[in-house]
């Protein structure tokens, strides 16, 4: 890297060309990338807005959260998980796994850098990055902060008027917190389902609110992996019909939750994931306490009160805590600029799997909603593609026929 102090006759301070890549986001998709493009020699900068790596896993996730999918279907790229690691690893031996694939590539982010403005400079080719503090400037701009940046808060009439507590999964530890209570969960995707068990440990009468239709899957099926068998269809089947298998089994083994008052979207679960993103629940316990009456499934709710909530079916019960499990977003339209890469919503309108490159040296990892498995696939491509430029770059640099770090800084 070099600073691009010395290059202007206006020079502002706290300014700095960065000659590799640019990279927004330590989560997993940063590592990840850091890592395929240190395999071929390119060297890279990660801007990270929090003091550590993975800071959603670190900070924003539930004491009992396990990975939902088998350990070799989320290992990033070039290093897997350890052997002596389970089958479904926890949240804390991810977090270590991560931690020691960082150290092992030697990756050292910047902490406390949140980009409040990316925008490209077309007269010179390249990407300014402003932090709270600091300019960085590249050729390359690689968007590492995911499909999960910041928690969902939904509208909820009178949401304001209730007196008890109100917390978003992303503060949610554990259901210790809550122990005798009666809680309201608005939310019945994996962490709804996941947080409703857990308060039940508790001792707590948690009530789930069913917004939408959903697919219900057991996380096994004959002892293997309900995603696995899924993918494993997937290379001879159309979906359509892969999607029947998985429902029928599913019907057999969990039985029809429609009854439980969860009714399944006409889409298949796997087509809809790839068309939506919308991931099917893969059951961990949650389903029994629903038959048993423990976790007590509810309609949408109409408006909030004082002391409980009126929903659509003219019931009104009372609570004494509400936890949103409304789930996450990307925050990609609030500081990339200029750019018509992404959708309102902050996701790439190209569709996958060719969603991960844009133009003028910009890219995407992690946005494929194909979660850890789509993240290894965007990690590898983008570094192939810019492995090419970057030797190119280095030979014109060689020859001084050219010089990236003449940069004016306006």
């Amino acid at each position: 890297m070099g600073s691009c102090k010395e290059q202007t006759e206006d020079p502002k301070p706290n300014c700095e060309f960065v000659s590799g890549p640019i990279i927004v986001g330590a989560g997993p998709s940063g590592l990840a990338v850091a890592a395929c493009l240190s395999n071929h020699g390119v060297p890279s900068l990660i801007l990270e807005k929090s003091d550590c790596i993975a800071s959603l896993w670190q900070h924003k996730t539930y004491d009992r959260l396990k990975l939902h999918l088998p350990k070799q279907f989320c290992q990033l790229p070039l290093m897997g998980f350890p052997d002596n690691f389970p089958k479904y690893p926890t949240k804390h031996q991810f977090i270590s796994y991560l931690e020691a694939y960082a150290s092992h590539f030697s990756i050292k982010p910047r902490f406390n850098q949140a980009v409040q403005n990316a925008s490209f400079d077309s007269a010179y080719g390249l990407w300014r990055v402003q932090t709270q503090d600091f300019l960085y400037i590249s050729r390359w701009l690689i968007v590492a902060t995911g499909e999960n940046a910041e928690p969902v808060i939904p509208h909820i009439h009178g949401l304001d008027k209730f007196q008890g507590p109100i917390r978003h999964t992303s503060v949610y530890k554990s259901g210790s917190d809550f122990r005798n209570q009666r809680v309201l969960v608005i939310g019945c995707g994996n962490s709804g389902m996941e947080v409703s068990l857990d308060l039940c440990r508790y001792n707590a009468i948690p009530h789930m609110v069913v917004r939408n239709t959903v697919h219900v899957l057991p996380r096994e099926m004959f002892g293997f992996s309900t995603f696995q068998i899924g993918m494993t269809l997937l290379k001879w089947l159309p979906v359509k019909l892969v999607d029947k298998i998985l429902l029928l089994v599913a019907s057999l083994t969990l039985g029809n939750t429609e009854q439980l008052g969860l009714r399944r979207p006409k889409t298949g679960p796997l087509e809809l994931k790839s068309a939506t993103g919308k991931t099917p629940v893969l059951d961990v316990g949650a389903l029994s306490q629903i038959k048993s009456g423990k976790i007590k499934v509810v309609e949408n709710v109409k408006e909030m009160t004082r002391n409980g909530a009126k929903f659509m079916n003219g019931q009104e019960k009372e609570f004494d805590s509400i936890i949103l499990a409304t789930g996450y977003k990307s925050n990609v339209p609030t500081w990339l600029k200029g750019c018509d890469f992404f959708t309102e919503e902050g996701m790439p309108k190209s569709p996958c799997p060719s969603c991960w490159k844009g133009c003028d040296g910009l890219y995407t990892v992690g946005f494929a909603r194909k979660g850890l498995s789509g993240t290894a696939y965007d990690a590898v491509e983008i570094a192939k593609d810019i492995v090419d430029q970057w030797k190119t770059s280095q030979d014109c640099k060689k020859s001084s026929t050219c010089d990236p770090h003449i940069i004016l800084v306006k």
